[in-house]
């Protein structure tokens, strides 16, 4: 490789480079006014709930918000039975949930999810079971 070459080639890294770097700050900005948008959508919204909060009447406080969640109810299932195995009907049908297909499927997504977090293992295909 020849002198000339050699400065062919680093003059084709500077190009890419220089290319890299603007697209960068063209990411830059666009995330720059993603965040001022973000943040005073924020801002907004902390000013309307101190408005609703303050013309609220004294003593009309809302309750605490609900706690327990469809995957609460699915955690809670296991801890009980931690050495079970369910399917996904098996867990409505145990929890009083509808046993639908649609509901059902929706379980079986939130069961996946426990699984990839690591709190459930497949032992066999289409059914869970607690992590020990």
């Amino acid at each position: 490789m020849n002198v000339a070459e050699l400065l062919a080639g680093l003059q084709a890294q500077h190009d890419e480079a220089t290319a890299r770097a603007a697209e960068l700050h063209v990411q830059i900005e666009h995330f720059t006014a993603a965040l001022a948008e973000t943040e005073a959508r924020l801002a907004d919204l902390d000013t309307a709930r101190k408005v609703i909060a303050e013309a609220v009447p004294a003593g009309t406080e809302p309750g605490p918000p609900e706690t327990s969640t469809a995957y609460q109810a699915i955690v809670n299932a296991f801890n009980q039975h931690p050495g079970q195995a369910f399917r996904a009907r098996e867990l409505h049908e145990l929890l009083g949930m509808p046993t639908h297909e649609a509901s059902v499927n929706i379980t079986r997504s939130r069961l996946g999810r426990l699984t990839r977090q690591g709190f459930l293992t497949q032992p066999e295909r289409g059914r869970y079971q607690k992590r020990t």
